[in-house]
Order: C-alpha cells, then sequence, then structure tokens
C-alpha cells in the first residue's frame, strides 16, 4: 500500500474522521451562539465533567510526537529513549495531584480568573498590567511555533499516507481545524479532543498487539529484539552499549517540569465543573497517560524488530508507527489508526490556537484597544485572532525543512521555564508578589531562548531544566527582596487553603 495507491477504505476512514471533527465544531457553534459570553468560548463556562476534563488535557497535551518522535526515538535508541516518558508520566501525576484543584479554586477565588494571564494579574493585584501583556507575549510567542509544529506533522502525514504534496496536506489539515475551532470555541477543542484521545489510546494499544502477533507472540518479540542488539531493552545504555550519563536522563526527564506551565494544559484544571471532580479526573488522566507513554515505546522497539530487513533511516525513523500499521493491519482498520496520528496532532494544536487567540483577545486588544469591549465583541475577535495566529504559524510551517521535535522541543521548553515555576510557587506561597513573579517570567522565558543558542559542549542540557530552576530561585529572591506580599493577597491565599481544606 504506497504513498499512490492508498485504498478507498483507508481514504474513506479518514474521511469519515474529518467530517465527524467538523460535525463537532458545527454542534456547539449551534449550542452556544446565544453564550455571547467570553467565558464560555474560553472556558466552557467551567463545565467540564472529569471525563472530558481529563482526556482532553492528555490530547492536548500528547502532539503527533507521541505517534512519531516518542516511537522514531525509541526505534532508534530503544527503551532508554523511555526516559522523557518517565519523565512526562510523573509530571502528569504531579500536575493532576498538586496543582489541578488548587488551581481550579484559586483562579475562580481571585476575579473569577478564565485565562492563565488573567490569574497572574489578580493574584499578584498587579495594576500595572505588566505580568499580562508579558505573560500573553511568551504565550503568542511559543505557542506560534508549537501551533506551525502541528501544521508540520500534519503537512508530513498527508504526504506520507495519501501522497498529497505537503503544501496540499498543509492546507487541508490547517483548514479542518480552523473550522471547528472558530466555530465552537473551548467546548468543541474540549469534546473533539475527548475522542481524539479515546482514538489514540485505541491505535496506540491496537499497533503493539497486531506487531506481536505477527512476530509469534511476546518471547519471540523479546528474543528477537535481543538478537539484533542486546542494549535495546536496557534502559540505562545507549544502543553502542555506553552508559547513558547523569546529565542525559536528567534532560530527558526534564521535559515533566513543564507541565505545570502549559496554558492549554492547565485551562482544563481551570473549566472542570467541581472541584471535588478533580480526583476522579486525576485517575482518568494518569490512567491514560501512562498507558500511552508506555506503548508509544513499546512501538519503537516492536518496530526494531519487524523491519529488521528493511530498517529506517534518519528522519524516517519518525515513520515507523506508519509504516507498522500499513504492512500489518486491514486498510479500514489501518485508516482509522492512522487517523489518530492525526487526531494526535489535531487535539494539539486547537487548544494552542484557543489560548493564543484568548490572549491577544483580552491581554492585547481589551487592554490597549477598547477596553470597555463587550463579551459578545471580545468573542468575534477571539474568533478572528485564531485565523490570525493559524495563518503565521501556516508560514512558518511552510518550510518542509523544519523538524517537528525540534519544534515542539523549543516551544515546550520555553512555556515551561516562563509559567511552570510561577503557577507552582504561586499556589504554595502566599509571601510571593508580581515583582517575583515578574522576575521568574522574565529569566525562564531569557534562559530557555538563550541556553537553546548555547547547546552543546557544557551547556548539553535540555534548557527547561535551567530555565525552571534558575526561574525559581528569582520568584523567592525577588519576592523577599521587595517587601513580600500585602496584606490582601495573604488574606485570599488564607481563604483558598481554607476552602481546600474543607473539601479535602
Amino acid at each position: 500500500m504506497g504513498n499512490n495507491s492508498i485504498q478507498g477504505s483507508t481514504v474513506l476512514m479518514f474521511l469519515f474522521y474529518l467530517i465527524f471533527m467538523m460535525i463537532i465544531g458545527v454542534y456547539f457553534y449551534r449550542k452556544t451562539k446565544n453564550d455571547d459570553s467570553l467565558s464560555g468560548y474560553l472556558l466552557g463556562g467551567r463545565s467540564l465533567n472529569p471525563l472530558v476534563a481529563a482526556i482532553s488535557a492528555g490530547a492536548s497535551d500528547m502532539s503527533g510526537w507521541l505517534l512519531m518522535g516518542l516511537p522514531g526515538a525509541a526505534y532508534a535508541a530503544g527503551v532508554s529513549a523511555g526516559w522523557i516518558g518517565i519523565g512526562l508520566a510523573i509530571g502528569t501525576w504531579f500536575n493532576w495531584t498538586f496543582v489541578a484543584k488548587r488551581l481550579r479554586v484559586y483562579t475562580e477565588v481571585s476575579g473569577n480568573s478564565i485565562t492563565v494571564s488573567d490569574y497572574f494579574e489578580n493574584r499578584f493585584r498587579d495594576n500595572s498590567r505588566i505580568l499580562r501583556v508579558v505573560s500573553a507575549f511568551f504565550i503568542v510567542l511559543f505557542f506560534l511555533i508549537y501551533t506551525a509544529s502541528g501544521f508540520v506533522a500534519g503537512a508530513r502525514l498527508f504526504n506520507t499516507v495519501f501522497g498529497l504534496s505537503y503544501i496540499n496536506g498543509l492546507i487541508l489539515g490547517c483548514a479542518v481545524i480552523l473550522i471547528y475551532t472558530v466555530l465552537g470555541g473551548f467546548l468543541a477543542v474540549s469534546w473533539t479532543d475527548l475522542f481524539q484521545g479515546l482514538l489514540m489510546i485505541i491505535a496506540l494499544v491496537g499497533v503493539p498487539i497486531g506487531v506481536i502477533s505477527a512476530l509469534g507472540g511476546t518471547q519471540t518479540a523479546i528474543t528477537s529484539a535481543k538478537e539484533i542488539n542486546p542494549h535495546v531493552l536496557n534502559l540505562l545504555k545507549n544502543p553502542d552499549g555506553s552508559t547513558l550519563g547523569f546529565w542525559a536522563i536528567a534532560s530527558l526527564m526534564a521535559w515533566g517540569l513543564g507541565y505545570p506551565g502549559m496554558p492549554h494544559i492547565i485551562t482544563r484544571f481551570m473549566a472542570i465543573r467541581d472541584v471535588d471532580e478533580t480526583k476522579r479526573a486525576r485517575r482518568i488522566a494518569i490512567f491514560w497517560v501512562f498507558l500511552g507513554l508506555l506503548c508509544a515505546v513499546l512501538i519503537g522497539v516492536l518496530g526494531m524488530t519487524f523491519l529488521k530487513d528493511s530498517p529506517l533511516q534518519g528522519a524516517d525513523e519518525e515513520k515507523v508507527f506508519m509504516v507498522l500499521i500499513q504492512a500489518i493491519f486491514h486498510p479500514a482498520i489501518g485508516g482509522i489508526f492512522l487517523a489518530a496520528v492525526l487526531a494526535a496532532i489535531m487535539s494539539t494544536v486547537d487548544s494552542q490556537l484557543l489560548v493564543a487567540s484568548s490572549s491577544i483577545t483580552k491581554d492585547f486588544y481589551q487592554v490597549f484597544i477598547k477596553r470597555e469591549a463587550s463579551d459578545k465583541e471580545l468573542v468575534i475577535i477571539g474568533r478572528i485572532a485564531v485565523a490570525i495566529i493559524a495563518a503565521i504559524a501556516f508560514v512558518i510551517a511552510l518550510n518542509p525543512d523544519n523538524k517537528v521535535l525540534d519544534l515542539v522541543s523549543y516551544a515546550w521548553a520555553g512555556l515551561g521555564s516562563t509559567f511552570a515555576p510561577i503557577i507552582v510557587v504561586s499556589l504554595y506561597w502566599k509571601d510571593m508578589n508580581r515583582h517575583g513573579a515578574f522576575a521568574g517570567m522574565l529569566v525562564g522565558g531569557i534562559t530557555s531562548i538563550v541556553w537553546n543558542k548555547l547547546s552543546g559542549g557544557m551547556f548539553d542540557i535540555y534548557e527547561l531544566l535551567p530555565g525552571f530552576v534558575f526561574a525559581t530561585i528569582a520568584i523567592f529572591v525577588v519576592s523577599k527582596l521587595t517587601g513580600g506580599a500585602q496584606q490582601e493577597i495573604k488574606d485570599e491565599f488564607a481563604k483558598v487553603q481554607s476552602m481546600l481544606t474543607k473539601k479535602a
């Protein structure tokens, strides 16, 4: 089943999936068209049930790299690539255990904040609005790059599966995502992410089962992998037999530090309909993420064994998931599993578009252009902003030589360094003030950008790690040097603590 002769059933399943996503967008547009509130468009009126909140958070987090990048890394390096999965799994657990419930309560108590920038301004009583503007700048900057990575991955998927040209694949992917994001807003994005998350996990579990069956069973698969390279099943060994160093492991696991700083993920916490339901959502989310990461690594290692007679090289290693599907499954089943790759891409890009548009709408338009703008007007501006951001990301993605994982890594480190320390410290330290928040934001964002440029040699450490550490230090030092928080902020912190204690 080559690029130029895809069987009709595969095409049919793909088209069915794309149409289904657009129908959801139209449905939620009709359902919410009489709700002109910005809260409804950007946060769904805080109405997500635990299942939707949990799966949509996971799906918006796990972009195309889960089905392309991580299996490709495991295909090249064996299970040692799993350290990044371990870091992400721990990060997911931490985020749902120590951030979700507190952030849900705090954002409602502190001025009913509906965006991350809202929360920073209200939490620290920042009348200067500097926190809002600077945070919005970093959100838009890094999400433009993040969104572009999704567009690139989508274009390559359509090129690989359907033989479309890169540009035509790029146009098709962008068009579908724009339709349901612009029309339906947060609810459409969250519900499409639910279906996409379920499709992703079905494919991630189904492909290893199919490959193991084709190889003749689990024991045969393990034996074959060891025969190819005795080090591929050793978590502490590189393929060449050398031991994985401390800083290499630390850099891989450091991806998990970024979770509390991902606006497209933590907005799900803010949107849960009842704070008491965060515990149930946490169980669902952690199970989904753990299972998905485990299967993604397994797919890469199994692919190494299955494709030993015709190994993938270089950038094609990221196609191992798709190649296995095309080699093993019936075209109809293959079409469903291949659609999961698009689901992974779309479920992240749509969330990023919505968060970035909220920054333009509330943090630039309402602050600098029209402070008295009605919610109805802001919803319209929000929809226009989605289209503008998508257009800019589309231009960035026009270069087919862009590397998806490089773009994702850069954006993830930038967002994690800039916002994760502020979110975590603000939820647990009553004496943090706006000066500390501003210092942490600048130090984290700038460290991430500069460290990336200095990578190599002694700086061959993922920039999220130093960015997170330096930003955290800056928050504590500057907050202390500038007198700590005012009494009003401490009183609100105590109120949140009291509410959390009662709900424990």
